[in-house]
């Protein structure tokens, strides 16, 4: 998005008048100005194409208020803050976040994406606070919406209004992933109708709970639940009070402090909880998936168990869609700095000379080194454009799935259609675990590879990739290991197929991110039929190879499961034996072929502006191409590639839209960076005067000219050799 703050003309693209230029206006003239003249598309009507007007305008009010509030000053000795400062700060800022009051219930209503948009906008600025006020806003708060019934409205007040301040309290010291094995036990007493919760060991201690270490009032509390009679009726939710409001003192019968420094996202107070029996009322069970009488009966909807805890960590998939989003935003501020310094660095070049004819024998004039910008070399386009490809398709996945999520959760209000929301919810769940590994991973990479092609001054912690890299890398485990939830997404690409010969089904999904299944074996007897380096940049190419791929793995693991089982191994063994070369890439390749496919689908219809349409191809084929060569030795061991021609013609495909996405790169970027108030890189800004914003960053930190303050160690005289020889 362009700077809301710097309306000076730059002198890229057509004149543009009226709401969209106050809107999106040009950026400062500077060393840039080159590239974007350059650019094949107007960089305003893509913006506006993947975000509409309301978006944008949404926003540029964040933006705008963040940037004129002296508490959301960038501090330049930012990463010399004491922990507790951190803390602080970013408490403060979560507080005025409430005071602005940026959503209300009937903006999400009208725009849903409003809420997506709203934590984007807080990670590009600081991660530490966009975690703090989602979990406190939206995971405590929807926790207790969703898991709850009338009697907790209440508690929905007093969240909007930060009478309480909340945590989600799931993983125990002992137990992640797990959840099943949760061992925080919470026993009804009906004598005081009251249930007493309890850390049976320290091993059940609650842990990695964002809001606990410090600022949290309540939690949602997951724990066993016991009725009088000593059954155990599984995992349910309840709200749990940790501290007074008033002192913020733990309550009684409560240990609670804080995780301590961790790799970035300091501002943020990870926390942990021991219950040592603790009495809460009756009403602060989280009763939606089950409830006990006053007298002590317990009593569900759901006939099946199952059913009742899928219910009851429902919430998680949200968790992830989520996560998918916060991993694009960081692959976007990555991106958006490397590109922009990458365009205006010059390194090297062709070597000029005075005369170029010169004649045999005559005397060689010395030769003048031309520098070129690094984003010319083949080498920096290939390490970065790719991710820029990635950056786009993964946010339209993103997008889309989160609206998905959002059509699937107003479902659940009707009480018709049963099958079909039960289906949806499984997609949803598939999408959503291996979007979340996906996209977490290459994010991840992303950023270590920005912070890389930016040399030295990628390392300035100043430049922000450092920061960027650590605080995307709790992505990657939290809300499930990435691993963890791959195996999740290949069982139910699994559930598809039985375990003898296939029987002849049809296969229809809600989303129909599956649906080319049903046409596997017809699929499996195609060989690649792309033979030219022109075919590689159409992203049909892709599309058919990815379709063999997810049919080839699936049948894969479907056979290796079998073999485990014939071997006699139980089922967990079996599963356990078939992750690694089978399940795990397979879940992998359903979510690169999912996220391509809808990218293809955003602008091949007829409402995609023709401008735009060569560009989002390039992209398509690019992040096809490209996520397509982790599976080479896949395509050729199952016999889709054969021979070394068709190899080589992916990678030639792969370096001719590099080179021709190098022109758009920095129009691409400008239509997804933040105002560098908010992108906070001096080598990263919209206005490419790369040298100038760098020095004028080294020269503000904190004492940069000062001497030390241990200088008088220096200024001792030293011993010299021969005294040091008459000591020995």
């Amino acid at each position: 998005m362009a700077p809301a703050s710097q309306p000076e003309a730059g002198r890229q693209g057509p004149s543009v008048e009226g709401p969209v230029l106050l809107l999106l206006p040009d950026f400062p003239p500077g060393a840039l100005d080159d590239y974007r003249r350059r650019a094949s598309f107007p960089w305003r009507e893509m913006a506006l194409f993947l975000e509409d007007d309301d978006i944008l305008r949404f926003k540029q009010r964040v933006f705008g208020a963040m940037e004129t509030d002296p508490l959301f000053a960038r501090h330049p000795s930012g990463g010399d803050l004491a922990l507790e400062e951190d803390r602080e700060l970013t408490f403060l800022r979560c507080k005025r976040l409430f005071e602005y009051d940026f959503l209300s219930a009937p903006q999400l209503l009208a725009n849903p994406l409003k809420f997506l948009t709203f934590i984007s906008c807080l990670g590009m600025y600081d991660w530490s606070l966009a975690t703090k006020y989602f979990l406190n806003a939206f995971v405590f708060g929807l926790a207790v919406q969703n898991f709850g019934s009338e009697r907790h409205l209440e508690l929905i007040q007093k969240i909007l209004t930060m009478e309480i301040f909340g945590c989600f309290a799931l993983t125990e010291l002992s137990h992640g992933s797990n959840t099943k094995a949760i061992r925080t036990t919470a026993t009804y007493a009906p004598d005081r109708q009251e249930f007493i919760i309890n850390t049976p060991s320290f091993e059940a201690a609650k842990v990695w709970v964002g809001n606990m270490g410090k600022t949290a009032t309540h939690a949602v509390v997951f724990a066993q639940l016991f009725t009088a009679d000593g059954q155990c009726h599984g995992l349910h939710a309840f709200v749990v009070q940790i501290r007074d409001p008033k002192t913020l003192l733990a309550m009684p019968g409560v240990m609670v402090g804080d995780m301590g420094r961790k790799l970035g996202q300091n501002g943020l107070d990870n926390g942990f909880a021991v219950f040592h029996r603790v009495r809460i009322p009756r009403s602060q069970l989280l009763n939606r998936t089950g409830d006990v009488s006053p007298d002590g009966v317990y009593r569900t909807p759901f006939k099946d168990a199952r059913q009742r805890f899928g219910a009851s960590l429902g919430a998680l998939s949200a968790a992830r869609v989520a996560i998918i989003g916060m991993s694009v935003v960081n692959l976007k501020l990555a991106v958006s700095v490397a590109v922009r310094f990458s365009a205006t660095r010059r390194q090297f070049g062709p070597a000029a000379t005075a005369d170029q004819n010169k004649e045999e024998g005559e005397e060689e004039e010395e030769e003048e080194e031309e520098e070129i910008p690094v984003l010319e070399y083949q080498l920096q386009q290939w390490r970065l454009l790719p991710y820029l490809a990635a950056t786009y398709a993964l946010d339209h996945f993103s997008r889309t799935l989160f609206l998905d999520l959002v059509r699937f959760q107003a479902d659940q209000m009707v009480k018709s259609q049963k099958h079909h929301q039960a289906e949806l919810g499984r997609e949803i769940h598939a999408l959503a675990c291996a979007g979340k590994a996906l996209a977490s991973w290459t994010a991840q990479h992303a950023a270590q590879e920005c912070r890389e092609a930016c040399g030295g001054h990628g390392y300035l912690e100043v430049n922000r990739l450092g920061t960027i890299r650590n605080d995307n890398d709790p992505n990657c485990t939290y809300e499930g290991d990435n691993n963890v939830l791959l195996q999740q997404t290949s069982n139910y690409l699994l559930s598809w197929l039985t375990s003898g010969p296939r029987e002849k089904k049809r296969i229809k999904t809600p989303l129909e991110s599956v649906n080319f299944l049903e046409d596997i074996d017809a699929i499996l007897g195609q060989k690649c039929r792309a033979s030219t380096v022109e075919d590689w940049l159409e992203s049909s190419a892709c599309l058919a190879a990815y379709k063999w791929l997810v049919c080839y793995l699936l049948r894969e693991s479907q056979q290796k499961l079998r073999q485990e089982r014939e071997a006699g191994r139980d089922d967990f063994e079996a599963r356990n034996n078939s992750q690694v070369f089978q399940c795990r890439p397979l879940a992998l390749a359903f979510a690169e072929h999912s996220v391509l496919q809808r990218f293809v689908e955003l602008y091949r219809p007829p409402r995609t502006p023709a401008s735009l349409r060569p560009v989002l191809a390039r992209l398509a084929a690019l992040y096809g191409l490209w996520a397509l060569t982790g599976h080479t030795a896949l395509l050729y061991q199952g016999g889709y590639f054969s021979g070394d021609q068709v190899g080589k013609n992916v990678q030639k495909a792969i370096l001719e839209l590099c080179s021709k996405l190098k022109e758009d790169a920095v129009a691409l970027v400008d239509v997804m960076a933040p105002p560098d108030f908010i992108l906070n890189s001096p080598i990263g800004r919209a206005d490419g005067q790369l040298y100038k914003n760098l020095w004028g960053a080294i020269l503000q930190g904190r004492h940069v000219l000062d001497r030390p303050s241990w200088w008088a160690e220096l200024a001792v005289k030293k011993p010299t050799l021969g005294s040091l020889e008459s000591k020995l």
